[in-house]
């Protein structure tokens, strides 16, 4: 296609310049034959207006002006100025911002001058053929940089898209790792702390040591019943929305499974959204957890405190009275937890006590 139009430009150079010269008559003298040759040069330097036009702009107006210089003799077709039109146009095309008003300023001092050194010459046809080719060449370029700029922000906006769905894909897992660390993390605790002790009552106390088996199989039954749901979750399938009775099922279980722990609720949880639920459930269980692994037989308070503006949720143990079991955990437990609380738009507090025991405390919006 730009051989095509290369080859285009070579012959209309040839129609519009030499071909009316043959015709009227081919100059004889040197003078008129250097005219010739600096016109064509500047005719035919428009084939490169589209990959070099400051080369076009620059190196084709001065041979139309050196070519006006010595055309004293010659004879100059009037289709010859449509060559100041491709040049003008490849001056606009050349420059653009604050450079593009330096060369319409610069176009007009060269056409004054050019005016002046060419033969008698009306300034109306040194003007019409060439600030319409100017002006086409600024609509031209306008538009190419209109189009470039689009594609440029479509790049961008696809980037974008790209990096927003890599970071939504690692939000997404990590929920459902903090989702799969709770289930499975609170559940195995229950069972290892429940078979240890089962081990050491089976031989001395049968009954009890039913008991623990008995809470280990509960434990297990309601993981995989965890598991289910969030299967189901993830899977599209609709669920109802947790509620804050949870918590007293997650604490009676915790009961049953021989943790000695109280819960109490206070102010008012009738308004409190599913995400805040969730969440304070999440924080009980975890809390719960780490309550078996790090303090075997210590009293565990849980307080759920409502009001109009927030939930607070506050989970403490006293000292260790038993030794401790080797129940390494992931170290994500508390990490996640406080992530999605602050998602959310609260706070998470968790350390040591005075006492020697351990509080966690999550703050929640309703």
């Amino acid at each position: 296609m730009r051989r095509l139009e290369k080859a285009g430009i070579v012959v209309l150079v040839f129609l519009l310049v030499a071909l009316p010269v043959m015709l009227h008559g081919w100059p004889g003298s040197l003078p008129g034959n250097i005219f010739m040759v600096l016109l064509l040069g500047s005719g035919l330097s428009l084939v490169w207006w589209r990959t070099h036009p400051h080369l076009v702009a620059v190196l084709g107006g001065s041979l139309w002006f050196a070519a006006a210089v010595f055309s004293t003799d010659a004879w100059i077709p009037e289709a010859a100025l449509a060559i100041m039109a491709g040049l003008a146009a490849a001056a606009a095309l050349a420059w653009s911002g604050r450079a593009a008003w330096l060369a319409a300023l610069g176009l007009g001092v060269y056409l004054y001058l050019f005016w002046l050194v060419l033969p008698p010459t009306s300034p109306v046809a040194v003007v019409m053929f060439s600030v319409p080719g100017f002006l086409a060449g600024t609509v031209l370029r306008l538009r190419g940089e209109a189009v470039d700029q689009l594609a440029r922000r479509g790049r961008e906006l696809e980037e974008e898209r790209e990096l927003f769905a890599q970071i939504a894909l690692r939000h997404e897992r990590a929920r459902i790792a903090s989702e799969l660390h709770d289930i499975i993390g609170h559940a195995i605790s229950v069972m290892v702390i429940q078979a240890a002790a089962g081990q050491r009552l089976v031989g001395r106390d049968p009954a009890r040591a039913q008991q623990a088996f008995a809470a280990i199989a509960e434990s297990a039954r309601q993981g995989q019943e965890d598991l289910r749901r969030l299967v189901e979750l993830l899977g599209g399938t609709e669920a109802g929305g947790p509620d804050l009775t949870l918590i007293e099922e997650v604490v009676t279980r915790a009961a049953r499974s021989g943790l000695d722990v109280s819960c109490r609720f206070e102010g008012d949880q009738g308004a409190v959204a599913v995400r805040t639920a969730h969440i304070a459930f999440r924080a009980v269980q975890e809390s719960l957890t780490i309550a078996l692994r790090h303090a075997p037989g210590a009293a565990v308070r849980v307080l759920v405190n409502g009001s109009g503006t927030g939930l607070t949720v506050r989970v403490e143990n006293d000292r260790s009275v038993q030794e401790r079991l080797n129940l390494p955990g992931t170290g994500r437990g508390l990490a996640g937890l406080r992530e999605r609380v602050q998602e959310l738009g609260g706070q998470l507090l968790a350390g040591p006590t005075p006492q020697g025991g351990w509080l966690v405390e999550a703050s929640l919006p309703i």
